[in-house]
């Protein structure tokens, strides 16, 4: 008679996605939020695995978590497998649905940038199916399911990254408001808006259009830029207005920049991808649609 014994189990697969989340970001509550579950659930499936083991993984402390000599030894294999697990199914979804082209981007570029294009892409490239995701942060293309991150990016970090850009800013206004602005010392008896993503902006164009001028005081916040803007287009007050996502405003005579002062920052609007592009594929089409609009 065969026998059939029976055989030692594996660790669940979503323990070990938490060690390895946790243990390269050296938080609970970081790989709880990339792995979208909360930082017990992470602490749970941690357990087990040590349980799994019968040896400690992190050492917890008060202010956070280490790892042990044994974790640290672990982690580089861990981390080396679940990049080729997310490579083979990021290939996999790119090559099954190639036309299906999922962009992550800011609020602010989302809404200001890339919507703007949005029917102009779908004439031109009408097979193509483009998502967007807002979010605060670049995702990790290695590691979530988008083909293409659109931020704005210190231009001394950003290697292979397609420029759409220079970040170039300027105080913007109502045409109302403009009337009363012939040189920057006459913002003093003026509103300033500030968009708290952005909050430095104002003292920056400030040091180089007016310096020595003790023109910057404080005035109405707003974490969404594009509600700053709305509100600066309804005559609230003056915002920094950067190039790219106001030319629209601009030219439609909504907004007016009342000096001639630019300054350009160390940034630009860029577009990353996982992997080179390559010519003719549905993701360099959309690509270079989208940088073609902002020439």
């Amino acid at each position: 008679m065969p026998v059939a014994p029976p055989r030692p189990k594996m660790p669940p697969l979503n323990a070990l996605r938490a060690f390895e989340a946790a243990a390269r970001l050296n938080s609970f509550a970081a790989a709880a939020d990339e792995l979208c579950v909360t930082p017990a659930a992470v602490a749970q499936q941690i357990k087990s695995l040590e349980e799994w083991t019968g040896k400690k993984l992190f050492k917890r402390h008060a202010k956070g978590v280490h790892l042990t000599p044994l974790g640290s030894g672990v982690l580089p294999g861990f981390m080396a497998a679940f990049d080729a697990m997310a490579a083979s199914v990021q290939t996999l979804r790119s090559l099954a649905n190639p036309q299906d082209i999922r962009i992550a981007a800011t609020p602010s570029i989302a809404q200001l940038w890339i919507s703007p294009r949005l029917p102009s892409l779908r004439t031109a490239l009408p097979q193509m199916s483009v998502s967007i995701t807002a979010m605060e942060a670049p995702p990790n293309l290695a590691r979530e399911p988008f083909d293409l991150a659109i931020f704005f990016r210190p231009q001394d970090n950003i290697g292979s990254d397609i420029i759409a850009a220079p970040d170039i800013i300027f105080p913007v206004c109502a045409p109302e408001i403009a009337k009363d602005l012939k040189a920057p010392g006459d913002l003093i008896a003026q509103t300033l808006l500030f968009d708290t993503t952005w909050k430095s902006d104002w003292e920056t164009w400030l040091d180089e259009a007016a310096p020595g001028q003790n023109l910057l005081k404080s005035g109405p916040e707003y974490s969404l830029y594009s509600l700053a803007l709305e509100e600066c287009k309804n005559g609230a007050g003056i915002l920094i207005g950067h190039e790219t996502l106001v030319r629209p405003l601009l030219e439609s005579g909504q907004l007016v920049a009342p000096f001639k002062a630019k300054v350009a920052l160390p940034s630009a609007l860029t577009i990353r991808s996982l992997k080179p592009l390559q010519d003719g594929s549905p993701l360099k089409q959309v690509t270079d649609f989208l940088v073609a609009l902002t020439l």
